[in-house]
């Protein structure tokens, strides 16, 4: 038998053909990565060129490092301030700033002790967070001003009350309500009556300026009321009313009130009511020339009791406002229908539990509060507590 051929070459064809081809495609894989792979740029340059063009120029880009962050609370969005919340008014606080007028009455001694022009101020600033927006001020009263009077001096040789105050009190005052939106109102206290502590007493006695008799409008007071009649009183008042508007030419009003009168229990059946309407037409004649932009108003009784009782036929007076006074609280509703045609009415501060009522009748203008309690601070935050 023959010997035994032996093979020849590499062996290839005892090779699978699966596996040449599994050994090409590893072959191609790798030439492709040669970049990634770092071996690429060991290879001869013939080789490198003949490698796919878009595995030359494209760099591949480092993998971006994770982001860290410091290991801290994060910072909460700013807290934004909470303003205030105005309490809702009720329905009475809307209904009384609506009134045209709403008053409070200071006593001229309100302006003792020397208070000074911070208190003064801040006395004005008060009233108008009590919702007030007039404030009549005693300016005269019992026969003498509560300012320095030129006409004073010159009549009975002194300026003024002897009462402290500072001489720009009224200045002050005048000029912080317009500040807050205020008016302010002259209040002739007492008007033309006096009584025995008046230093100007004994003089009208011995003058004869008193009116026989003693007027009692007012139990357990005794008034003495000074005669307009005669020509040197009805001066003095016409003096006084016209130096007042030209000192304070910004003053918003003057107001006279029901003791601008002669009660009807005066001794003597005497008709006093036509002198009276001559001398308040002059006075108001003279303070309309001296300063045409003050009103001129009166507080009253209503038009039938004021010329029954009082010789006050105010209908025919020519001023400018009436309010009728409701203190007789017995007939308070019958007050009420004159109130309707003025400008509004006038209550103490025991009647402040009726303050609703007027606030909620439409045809009541305004309304003035007298404080008979003589503590003015008091009744103005009652009527505010009232409307709540």
């Amino acid at each position: 038998m023959p010997p035994k051929k032996e093979n020849s070459g590499c062996g290839c064809s005892s090779i699978p053909f699966s596996f040449l081809i599994i050994l090409l495609g590893v072959g191609y894989w790798g030439l492709t990565h040669l970049d990634n792979l770092g071996i690429k740029k060991f290879l001869p340059e013939a080789i490198s060129q003949l490698l796919p063009n878009n595995q030359q120029a494209t760099p591949i880009a480092p993998s971006p490092l994770p982001q860290t962050f410091p290991n801290k609370t994060p910072a909460l969005k700013p807290q934004v301030e909470q303003l205030p919340i105005s309490p809702r008014k009720s329905s009475s606080q809307t209904l009384w700033e609506k009134k045209a007028i709403r008053g409070i009455y200071l006593s001229r001694y309100q302006v003792t002790n020397n208070a000074s022009e911070q208190t003064i101020r801040d006395r004005v600033r008060y009233y108008r967070k009590q919702g007030m927006n007039t404030i009549i001020h005693g300016v005269w009263g019992n026969g003498c001003t509560m300012y320095n009077s030129q006409v004073m001096q010159q009549t009975f040789g002194y300026q003024s009350c002897p009462n402290q105050f500072q001489d720009q009190w009224l200045d002050w005052l005048i000029d912080e309500a317009h500040k807050q939106g205020m008016q302010v109102h002259a209040y002739f206290e007492k008007g033309i009556k006096i009584d025995k502590n008046s230093p100007i007493f004994d003089l009208a006695v011995s003058k004869r300026w008193i009116v026989p008799g003693v007027d009692k409008t007012y139990a357990g007071v005794d008034h003495y009321v000074l005669d307009v009649e005669i020509p040197e009183v009805a001066n003095l008042f016409k003096k006084i009313s016209v130096e007042f508007v030209q000192k304070y030419p910004t003053i918003d009003a003057v107001q006279w009130d029901d003791y601008l009168g002669y009660h009807a229990d005066l001794p003597g059946k005497i008709d006093r009511t036509a002198r009276l309407t001559r001398f308040v037409r002059q006075m108001r004649s003279g303070i309309k020339q001296a300063n045409p932009a003050v009103s001129f108003d009166l507080c009253h009784h209503n038009p039938y009791w004021g010329k029954r009782y009082f010789a006050a036929d105010w209908q025919n007076w020519n001023v400018d406002r009436v309010f009728i006074q409701v203190y007789n609280d017995a007939n308070f509703n019958q007050e009420l229908e004159y109130a309707k045609n003025y400008a509004g009415v006038a209550i103490s501060d025991k009647q402040l539990y009726r303050l609703k009522e007027l606030i909620n009748n439409p045809k009541i203008k305004s309304v003035l509060v007298f404080p008979y309690a003589g503590n003015p601070e008091e009744t103005a935050l009652l009527v505010q507590k009232t409307l709540q």
